[in-house]
């Protein structure tokens, strides 16, 4: 067992952790498994997503709407992005299955931007399979071409 403030000062370290930049279970579990007793890390973990200072599912939603105001990225990628911190397929595939709609246009509009960035160095046939390798849905793709 550990004290009460053994525990505090472990949890205050992860929580800056946290504070400094929003990350996923998966993640502090990579930084802290070798810094924090096995099971104080779980009681810490358990804290903190009751305080809502861990919560994968607000995670995913922030992230995929920065990606939609700052990058050009196809579905494909937003998933491999948010699977490569750690967070269940499940819940991803949940949220963009909610927000599909908005999600569809926001791939064709990312398709459109790479084809009007690329459309003076490359053929139309060229740039299409360019984001069909990016992982861009065809029929996305043909939109964004009309």
């Amino acid at each position: 067992m550990y004290t009460i403030e053994e525990f505090d000062k472990e949890k205050t370290k992860v929580l800056k952790y946290i504070l400094y930049k929003k990350r996923t279970e998966q993640e502090i579990r990579k930084k802290f498994t070798n810094e924090i007793d096995e099971n104080m890390l779980e009681d810490i973990i358990e804290y903190l997503k009751e305080a809502k200072y861990i919560d994968d599912k607000e995670f995913i939603k922030k992230t995929i709407n920065n990606f939609m105001a700052l990058k050009n990225l196809s579905q494909k990628e937003i998933e491999y992005k948010l699977l490569s911190k750690g967070l269940s397929k499940n819940d991803i595939e949940d949220y963009m299955y909610e927000n599909s709609e908005e999600i569809e246009e926001y791939e064709i509009k990312s398709a459109q931007n790479i084809l009007n960035k690329k459309s003076n160095s490359m053929e139309q046939e060229e740039i299409k399979q360019y984001l069909l390798k990016k992982g861009y849905k065809l029929e996305n793709i043909e939109k964004a071409m009309e």
